[in-house]
Order: structure tokens, then C-alpha cells, then sequence
């Protein structure tokens, strides 16, 4: 059977695949979700020849997946983007990443951390000089922010969830998943720091794959005094690969720091986070080496 034979029949995953069949196309919409968004620089990180990745990308702009922006007339040059449909694709890249690192790479077991030398955490250190993506994350009010604006140094710490008590929260078995429980204490434990934070030269923001109205609900229960920004689309997770599991249905992150410059690229990382509490003085420490402000 061709391939283009699978995009005709009655079927959504074979309609998908007569448009992503291809693993270079599948880490083409990786890297364009991280910022890799330049023929040249695509073509450097996948090592895929220039006429194979020309190809894909025509597809790629044709199928409406991605759109084609000019920077550069004399000569012509383009970036591409990934589309709303493109975006679309971001919870498979992450549904892809969790099942190949938990089933592949692993031994299977459902946990919420990883072990210190896994090939996972080399990944999320792997991060440090990386910029990151032009991601726009809804706040618990709804309105958007911005992660790469500001100018400023930055604590991103993500955690699987966080719930006020009489909220439809955590689901069965919570507590049995290795490094799932310690988001509230970790989120208070911010909270009681943040003026050090302050003073350190640093703002702090949590990143959970909740709902807005959920870290609405905690952050006023918790009484924290920086925002809560959801990623519940994806796509800072796709946008940099960064670890997860899924629990009650829903993909959630493993929990981890990242410490980021004002220019947005990552200095410093915490993973794995075994001690919630503990990792904020260590990230208060981070914060004060980089910034060269005394505290």
C-alpha cells in the first residue's frame, strides 16, 4: 500500500500519517516547537540532506501545518512556523516523548521523577544555554505572559499539580507515584522566600499543565504572591522537550527549575527535585551566583 493511499482511507490516524509518515517530518514540528525555525539551522540540528528537508517542509506548508514568514527579501529567506493546526500536534510530540522515555528507555513504571544519571535528566541539563521558545502561557487570571519578555532573571519551577482543598483535584493513586506529592509545599516554600527572591534580582513564576482556573483556586487557597502560569496546550512541554507523566487522564510535569537569564536562555537546572522544600534555598543560592547580588 503507498502512503498516499492511507491519507484516503476512513480513518484519523491513517489520515494523519499520509501527512506525518515520515520520522524526519515528526522532528522537523520537534524542532520548529523548540525555536529551530531557519532552513539552514533544521537542517544542521537533524543532519537530513536539503533536498529531503526542502521536500518536508513543502508538505509541511502545503498539509497547513506550518506557514512560511519572510525575514530576509534580497535573498529570500523564510522561518517557519508552526500554524494553529500545527499546534495541534503538540500533544502528540509529548505523548510520543513520555511513552519512548517511560516504555523505551526505562523500565515502564509510572514516577513523576527520574534517577540522576537517566538519560532523561542528561536532556533536561542539557538545556543549560538553550533560549527558549517564544511561548505565551495563560496566567490564573486568563491574561497571556510572555515567558521571553521582561528582561529580567527568572525561576520557572514546574510541578505535577497543585489543588485547594474542595476542588475536584488529585486523582486515585496520587501519593503512590514516585515524586508526584510536595507541589504545595514546594509552592509555599516560594512563596515564604520570594521577597529573598526579590531581593536577589529575581521574579518567580510555577508552571503546571492545569487549568487557569485551577491555579486561580490554589493560588488564592495558598496565598502566593507571584503568578501560576498554565501550559495546559503544551507547549513550553513540547517547546523544549521538558519531562512528563500522565495521571487522572492528564499530561503533567515532572517536577524541575529552571533558573533563566534576561535574555532568556537557561543558566541553570534542577533535576531531578527530590526535596521540594530544600531545592528552593539551593535555587536561591543559583540565583544569588548569577546575579552577583549579595543576600
Amino acid at each position: 500500500m503507498r502512503r498516499e493511499d492511507l491519507a484516503d482511507a476512513d480513518c484519523g490516524i491513517a489520515q494523519a500519517l499520509g501527512v506525518l509518515g515520515d520520522w524526519w517530518t515528526f522532528l522537523i514540528v520537534r524542532d520548529v516547537a523548540g525555536g529551530t525555525t531557519r532552513f539552514d539551522a533544521l537542517q544542521r540540528e537533524l543532519g537530513v540532506s536539503r533536498r529531503a528537508l526542502t521536500e518536508r517542509l513543502a508538505a509541511l506548508v502545503e498539509h497547513g501545518v506550518l506557514e512560511r514568514r519572510p525575514y530576509s527579501r534580497h535573498p529570500p529567506r523564510f522561518d517557519y512556523l508552526l500554524t494553529a493546526k500545527g499546534e495541534g500536534l503538540l500533544p502528540v510530540l509529548i505523548a510520543l516523548q513520555d511513552w519512548g522515555t517511560r516504555h523505551l528507555m526505562s523500565d515502564g513504571e509510572l514516577t513523576a521523577t527520574a534517577d540522576a544519571d537517566s538519560a532523561e535528566a542528561r536532556r533536561v541539563h542539557d538545556l543549560i544555554g538553550r533560549r527558549l521558545p517564544e511561548v505565551v502561557l495563560p496566567g490564573p487570571d486568563g491574561q497571556p505572559v510572555a515567558l521571553t519578555d521582561g528582561g529580567a532573571w527568572s525561576v520557572l519551577y514546574l510541578f505535577p499539580g497543585a489543588y485547594a482543598p474542595g476542588t475536584q483535584g488529585y486523582p486515585p493513586g496520587w501519593s503512590d507515584i514516585p515524586g508526584a506529592r510536595g507541589c504545595t509545599l514546594e509552592s509555599t516554600t516560594y512563596a515564604d522566600r520570594y521577597a529573598d527572591f526579590q531581593t536577589s534580582g529575581a521574579r518567580v513564576w510555577g508552571v503546571s499543565t492545569q487549568r487557569p482556573d485551577q491555579l486561580a483556586d490554589f493560588t488564592a487557597y495558598a496565598g502566593l504572591p507571584f503568578p501560576l502560569l498554565s501550559d495546559q496546550d503544551g507547549r513550553l512541554a513540547a517547546g523544549l522537550l521538558l519531562p512528563t507523566f500522565r495521571a487522572g487522564g492528564i499530561t503533567r510535569f515532572k517536577r524541575l527549575t529552571l533558573l533563566v537569564d534576561p535574555t532568556a536562555v537557561v543558566r541553570a537546572v534542577q533535576f531531578p527535585v527530590t526535596d521540594p522544600a530544600g531545592s528552593v534555598q539551593e535555587m536561591l543560592t543559583l540565583v544569588r551566583e548569577h546575579t552577583k547580588i549579595p543576600g
